[in-house]
């Protein structure tokens, strides 16, 4: 996110620092094996991940709850700049990767694409990252949404820790 930019009101921010070097944080985005180990919220497994990790390239990711409910995401990479930032769609979406509405897995009211970027700076060892997602109505949505993240985020600093 360029500096002064401000928020619009249905974005998410969500800034991080990992006790991890910028090329292992990279990784645990780009390389599906690494990106499987901290997916989803806590308690929720990652059985499935691909991606075509390049501009214009999709992904498909696999989230599973602790009951055994899959929830599938797609979207398509708009912006990589390595070890510096990646925008992408992001979209609910079936095991095909076809796109779905929200509503399929009980969340109505989130549109069907968003737009999230993620940044990062290099703090020589550790790792500033930051997640702006866009499109999130204000709400019982938002809010479930930044908890899921973080509860990602705090398997992620477990996963990359050196």
């Amino acid at each position: 996110m360029e500096k002064g930019k401000v928020l619009a009101v249905d974005s998410l921010l969500i800034t991080r620092i990992f006790d991890a070097p910028i090329d292992l944080v990279w990784k645990a985005w780009t390389e599906p094996k690494h990106f499987m180990e901290w997916w989803g919220p806590k308690n929720f497994s990652s059985p499935a991940c691909r991606m075509d990790f390049r501009i214009g390239g999709k992904y498909h990711f696999c989230m599973r709850s602790p009951e055994g409910q899959d929830f599938w995401t797609t979207g398509v990479y708009r912006e990589i700049v390595p070890l510096k930032k990646i925008v992408w769609t992001d979209c609910f979406a079936d095991e095909k990767g076809n796109v779905v509405p929200a509503s399929v897995y009980g969340m109505a009211g989130l549109p069907d694409e968003m737009v999230v970027t993620i940044t990062f700076e290099d703090l020589g060892g550790k790792t500033k990252f930051m997640l702006v997602h866009e499109g999130l109505p204000e709400g019982q949505m938002k809010e479930m949404t930044s908890s899921g993240w973080n509860e990602s985020f705090d398997k992620l600093a477990t996963s990359v820790r050196s």
